[in-house]
């Protein structure tokens, strides 16, 4: 923190008398106040911070001087001792005997706002979802050491900047895709809505921010992938394996954890009569149900005999999974990534989509929390199909 007095020379009064005044500075910024004290401008010494002696009122003014600067330090001190974010704001607070509203910093709200979710774990939340805000929080910390080498930022000094230069701090220091940074910022939004809600914050930041938009091709196994897949000889138990698991998900849409997770008591009769899979989406805790496809009740009844624990499949982990996939793709000469999640993909698409299976009865069998998730993941194939169908029904009216 600096201290500066100066006079306001171009201001004199009638009796020839200026007004000094005492400017603080501290990260920056600025805040000047008058002391109070009058003085002839000719006996100021800038440079030396005092009243000459020659002046009539020296003694006087020039202990002012000195009680203000020690105000002032005393002031400084007990704000570094509160370990809490300050401005030269708070600094003259005090040392006027005005009381310094405690302001919440970006961290300790994040912090209280991760501590009231992991009450909700297994009530309203999933784990998985407060571990995400957990990792938001560390990217946080790390940006504004980054960007303010220092721990705490107040919360009130946020502004709309703050925002993008973290999404800019994400994307050249962390290295992050698009679609995780709007995923970050978006729980980071949490926190903001979290701090107006309990009244630590009097404007969001967010107000003005708009995500940007993100389009991600969807990587699917086209009907004659698919039965290629299914066909093809592989010569291996393992890689038969995971490829029954991998087609049984193309044809129920299951996510890998309520694959590895499924077992006989997740297999019930429907109102039809036939078989059903009813399970909860650990993602979104939503129960789930989807009906027993052919090729996925051929596949259960594989495996009927040879599986303990009530397990329906030979499932493996994720990372072997998708390592056997690998090979998988090379025997079949499929020229993609093949993971677990395309098989969910297949699903939606090959298999209901493109079957003319209603948006709504998709959402539903994939277990979306609402329908606009699944229009903005798979809208582009219904604009697919639409262009197929109106260039058929050209070649009709030919």
């Amino acid at each position: 923190m600096k201290i500066l007095f100066l006079i306001q020379s171009n201001k004199i009064n009638k009796a020839g008398l200026t007004s000094l005044w005492c400017r603080i500075t501290y990260n920056k910024r600025r805040k000047q106040f008058s002391t109070g004290t009058y003085i002839k401008p000719g006996y100021w010494d800038k440079e030396k911070q005092k009243v000459m002696d020659e002046a009539e009122n020296s003694k006087t003014v020039n202990s002012q001087i000195s009680l203000i600067k020690q105000k002032l330090g005393q002031a400084f001190l007990m704000l570094q001792i509160q370990e809490e974010p300050f401005d030269v704001e708070d600094v003259y607070k005090i040392y006027s005997g005005e009381n310094v509203k405690k302001e919440m910093g970006v961290m300790a709200v994040y912090e209280e706002h991760n501590a009231y979710y992991k009450k909700l774990i297994g009530k309203d939340i999933k784990e998985v979802s407060w571990q995400k805000f957990e990792n938001t929080k560390g990217h946080l910390k790390k940006f504004i050491q980054w960007k303010f080498k220092k721990r705490e930022v107040k919360l009130n000094s946020l502004k709309f900047q703050f925002i993008k230069d973290f999404e800019y701090y994400l994307r050249t220091e962390e290295n992050m895709q698009q679609s995780t940074i709007n995923k970050t910022l978006q729980r980071f939004k949490k926190m903001i809505n979290f701090a107006v809600a309990h009244e630590y914050l009097d404007r969001n930041p967010f107000l003005m921010h708009k995500p940007k938009p993100v389009k991600k091709e969807i990587v699917y196994l086209s009907k004659d992938e698919l039965s290629h897949l299914q066909k093809k000889y592989l010569g291996n138990k393992r890689l038969e394996e995971v490829r029954d698991c991998f087609v049984f998900c193309c044809y129920t849409g299951l996510a890998f954890k309520e694959m590895s997770a499924l077992r006989k008591d997740h297999i019930v009769k429907g109102r039809d009569g036939k078989n059903w899979i009813r399970v909860e989406r650990q993602k979104t805790g939503k129960t789930i149900s989807v009906p027993l496809l052919p090729k996925a009740q051929e596949i259960l009844n594989k495996y009927k005999n040879e599986l303990v624990d009530k397990k329906v499949l030979p499932t493996k982990t994720n990372a072997h999974f998708n390592a056997y996939l690998k090979e998988i793709a090379d025997l079949c000469e499929l020229k993609i990534n093949l993971t677990h999640h395309i098989a969910r993909k297949t699903f939606a698409t090959t298999v209901l989509l493109l079957n003319d299976v209603p948006m709504e009865v998709v959402s539903k069998l994939l277990g979306h929390s609402r329908i606009g998730i699944t229009q903005a993941h798979y809208g582009q194939i219904l604009e697919e199909k639409v262009q197929s169908e109106m260039e058929k029904l050209k070649n009709r009216l030919k």
